[in-house]
């Protein structure tokens, strides 16, 4: 099958959306570190509606700063790749001309920081996960014994994207060119006042002018995305390429909902983000608290009860009547620690997320949201645990996800299957888990002592520990949807 690319591009059915501009006249504004799926089904999509609109100075680099796979995709297709928009209805698909090159970080560090350098540059974006910012998720600070950021202030050339970014920053600034705005787009808590505040220490460390400029002059307005995209399959390849005509070595799958709400503070121009559906808010913490909590919360916890009970999507997760209905008990007792959203409908978006957790087109496995969880815990579960308690309510069963989290950790699953544990803590926790057989207590201990997914106060709370011990005890007895049912009753 031929290839899709520019010059193979009209061959596709007319149906088919794809750009309507004029890719060799599009000059880049954006640099992407982080070019995954997630960035490729939401943010470029909206940069591509705002070229279709005739701005067409806001074109995007991406950059890997680990692998090579995604411009080996997208480079012999001329940077294009195809939208698969996946519901109970028929797909709708979308080529999608937003991303004009691809850099590979380790390759030719050079090649990306003169990237970041350039004028013309006005706004750096990153999906790069919670791990990437090499910082301590219960403080929201620097972790300065990262080995990353360890090499970075040694080093003559980066590899984390902290160390990128800084350097970047060094750059311009002694070339006379102001700051990029930093929109970072991950689940972290206030994650532009984090990113700054990591930024502004890592420069600190290096050169205390250069981060006391950054900490007057750099932009970082906190954001808040949501869309549901899975890992592409090449069950999900041959679907786009049979219906393209062409060859799409690496589509994109997603849901119908989108949402993007950012603080609009772009000392350098941005797109207009507003016409594309962005919603532009002074303050983005309430709606960031809101989706951590309601969505990324209820998502790790059917991940793990969903793994362990052999569930492999969450859609086979919720489908699980206790499963759901934990979720559902999750987010009405995660709604009395967030803020005001006057004239938002909490009540219909949390229906909103059961419906879009079952949407049976999309198979987002359990395993893939049950990443990282030692990064994601802190700002969903542990923080619900810990804002319930500072109101003297119970901890509730934000107590059960993070109990079903440590009974993953120790593996295996109900089946006895061994579990791929993929976390940048992962040696320790196996380490840590290792002792315990099947004694909760034992197993609950240390992992409780890691400070930084629970800082120094929970452990040190019966409250909180004697809970979740329970629900641990019940895991490794009882099996994930027993202990639900119980946890309901």
């Amino acid at each position: 099958m031929t290839r899709l690319s520019d010059a193979t591009l009209s061959a596709a059915p007319p149906a088919i959306a794809r750009p309507l501009y004029d890719r060799a006249r599009v000059t880049p504004g954006i640099v992407h570190l982080g070019i995954g799926a997630f960035h490729r089904a939401h943010q470029a999509v909206v940069i591509d509606d705002r070229l279709n609109a005739g701005e067409t100075s806001w074109g995007i680099v991406g950059a890997s700063l680990r692998s090579s796979d995604t411009r080996e995709a997208l480079q012999p297709q001329d940077g294009l790749y195809t939208l698969a928009v996946r519901s109970a209805a028929p797909p709708q698909y979308r080529v999608i001309g937003s991303i004009s090159d691809v850099l590979v970080a380790p390759e030719d560090p050079q090649a990306l920081l003169a990237r970041l350098a350039d004028p013309a540059i006005r706004i750096v974006s990153l999906t790069v996960t919670e791990k990437g910012y090499c910082h301590d998720p219960a403080t929201g600070t620097l972790n300065e014994d990262h080995p990353d950021v360890r090499h970075d202030l040694s080093a003559a050339l980066p590899r984390s994207a902290p160390g990128y970014l800084v350097e970047a920053l060094a750059r311009r600034r002694k070339a006379g060119v102001k700051p990029f705005t930093v929109l970072c787009c991950d689940n972290l808590p206030s994650n532009g006042a984090t990113v700054k505040r990591v930024l502004a220490r890592f420069a600190r460390l290096r050169d205390p002018d250069l981060g006391a400029f950054l900490t007057d002059e750099l932009a970082c307005p906190s954001t808040m995305v949501d869309r549901i995209v899975p890992a592409t399959t090449d069950e999900n390849r041959a679907e786009v390429s049979t219906a393209l005509g062409l060859e799409d070595a690496w589509p994109v799958m997603a849901e119908p909902f989108w949402q993007w709400v950012v603080e609009d503070h772009f000392p350098t121009g941005r797109p207009d983000l507003a016409a594309s559906g962005v919603e532009l808010v002074g303050d983005v913490a309430p709606y960031e608290l809101m989706k951590l909590r309601l969505l990324n919360g209820s998502h790790s916890t059917l991940a793990y009860l969903g793994y362990l009970s052999g569930r492999e999507t969450i859609a086979d997760a919720v489908g699980r009547p206790a499963l759901r209905q934990i979720v559902r008990r999750l987010m009405e007792e995660a709604t009395v620690t967030l803020r005001p959203l006057p004239g938002f409908d909490l009540d219909a978006y949390k229906a909103s997320l059961l419906g879009r957790f079952a949407n049976p087109a999309l198979r987002h496995r359990t395993w893939q949201i049950a990443m990282d969880g030692s990064q994601k815990l802190p700002p969903r579960l542990v923080a619900i645990s810990r804002d319930r308690l500072a109101r003297g309510l119970p901890v509730g069963v934000a107590a059960l996800g993070i109990a079903a989290w440590m009974r993953y950790v120790a593996g295996p699953d109900e089946a006895g299957r061994p579990i791929d544990l993929s976390d940048p803590m992962a040696n320790r926790l196996k380490a840590l888990a290792a002792g315990a057989g099947g004694d909760a207590k034992k197993l609950a201990e240390p992992l409780l002592g890691i400070e930084a997914i629970f800082g120094a106060d929970l452990p040190a709370d019966p409250r909180f520990t004697s809970e979740v011990v329970r629900h641990l005890d019940s895991l490794m007895r009882n099996g994930a949807e027993r202990t639900a049912e119980a946890a309901l009753a």
